[in-house]
């Protein structure tokens, strides 16, 4: 691999480094292991944290295979997050999402287009110098605007023993959005073409993609559902730790209110504070608040946010680096019920509330949904939301919780086992091959 990658756009050669831990992480391998396998990863993530988050979790399983992971990330928020060793990444420029259809660049003065090229170049680069055995993509097959389909093309045509891999979170949007977005953007093609295996992140039993979806026989042979992908769950002591931090005492329950990014969090984040001012009753005695708001709040939101937390003596953080900690540390948890964040909080049996938001897709109000038909959680409606109702539910899940903490422990936390197991078998068809 060299240095790096080298990249050509418009004429001029771009050189690209890895970052210096894949160098370090190669140096540290144990030589006595079978060689590493290789897997890139790609996430396109141009709205939240979700993508990045769900790519680390499998990254950090599938590393002890063993395997050399290369995580391909527009998020800028990357290298915040603890990277384990065998793990690295190589930062494509960000994009965000304007509306359904339309992306900008995040923060270069480009044109959206040449973003995009810079973009699909250092991905096709990327998979060229790194030569994987898998290649897995999140959630979207063509990646954002068409760019992993060159390097999708390639990789069956020139380096054919790489598994390519979709991976789908449980649910996409309603079923109608769905078959229509994939329909005009030919995905059922694609799913039929570029893609080895379909990786359903998620229980047929509980919502079933092939039937709401539409999705053809031909394709839907390639599915395997794995179920849910479990977190990784904090020791007691550090979960004390994290306490002691925020200054929470034994005899205090905290509630802890999440948003995910943030970008679109704040009507619940307002409910939330309003929903415990002295009109309603106030802070309950012994009770602390937490509000994580996400890095992609507005700066004007968030120091409105900061001074009504204030008012309320409620802890306001716009980042958290390990959310299994503060998670851990919660009785109850307030979240927008998507794919990770309700992961994380199922992961360690705490009640929590879902207000999902309906727009621009119901993919959170439909998982809200289904899981409260099973009795893991609770939720809200959007249009049900007012400070009294969200007041009602959060007190009761508090001082009530319990039945929701027994059921979670049948919550169907296989993905990572599954996933396992799907590398390893077709390492062994294909060593037996050799």
């Amino acid at each position: 691999m060299g240095g790096g990658l080298r990249v050509t756009w418009n004429n001029c050669c771009l050189s690209i480094p890895f970052h210096a831990k894949v160098v370090s992480h190669w140096e540290e391998a144990d030589l006595n292991l079978q060689t590493p396998y290789k897997i890139l990863m790609y996430s396109h993530d141009t709205y939240g944290l979700g993508h990045i988050r769900r790519c680390l979790a499998m990254a950090r399983s599938l590393s002890k295979t063993p395997a050399n992971i290369l995580l391909l990330t527009g998020s800028p928020l990357a290298g915040r997050f603890k990277i384990p060793r065998r793990i690295d990444f190589v930062r494509i420029p960000g994009m965000i999402k304007v509306t359904h259809e339309q992306y900008l660049p995040l923060s270069m003065k480009l044109e959206a287009a040449e973003v995009l090229e810079i973009r699909k170049s250092i991905i096709l680069a990327t998979a060229k110098a790194f030569q994987p055995d898998f290649f897995i993509v999140d959630k979207a097959p063509l990646g954002l605007k068409r760019e992993v389909v060159d390097t999708l093309l390639w990789l069956k045509s020139e380096f054919p023993c790489c598994q390519s891999i979709l991976g789908l979170r449980d649910i996409m949007d309603s079923a109608e959005s769905t078959i229509d977005d994939w329909s005009s953007k030919d995905i059922y093609e694609a799913m039929d073409q570029l893609y080895h295996e379909i990786w359903v992140y998620g229980c047929r039993d509980f919502y079933d993609p092939i039937l709401e979806y539409a999705i053809p026989p031909h394709v839907a042979q390639k599915i395997h559902f794995t179920g849910y992908i479990p977190r990784q769950v904090p020791s007691p002591e550090d979960i004390q730790a994290t306490r002691r931090s925020l200054g929470i005492s034994a005899e205090d329950k905290l509630i802890v209110v999440t948003t995910g990014g943030g970008a679109d969090g704040q009507p619940v984040v307002n409910t939330f504070l309003k929903a415990f001012d002295a009109s309603l009753g106030g802070v309950p005695k012994h009770t602390r608040v937490v509000i994580v708001t996400g890095p992609f709040i507005s700066p004007r939101d968030y120091q409105e946010v900061v001074k009504q937390c204030e008012s309320l003596r409620f802890t306001t953080l716009k980042f958290y680096r390990s959310m299994e900690r503060l998670i851990g540390a919660a009785a109850v948890v307030v979240s927008m019920g998507g794919y990770n964040t309700v992961c994380e909080i199922a992961s360690q049996k705490k009640p929590f509330l879902i207000v999902p938001r309906t727009v621009p897709r119901e993919e959170q109000l439909i998982r809200a949904q289904v899981l409260c038909s099973r009795g893991f959680c609770d939720y809200l409606h959007p249009r049900e939301l007012t400070p009294a109702t969200l007041r009602e539910k959060v007190l009761t899940l508090l001082h009530n919780g319990s039945s929701c903490r027994r059921k979670m422990g049948q919550f169907p936390f296989t993905a990572l086992e599954v996933i396992r197991k799907r590398i390893l078998d077709h390492k062994r068809c294909e060593q037996k091959c050799i």
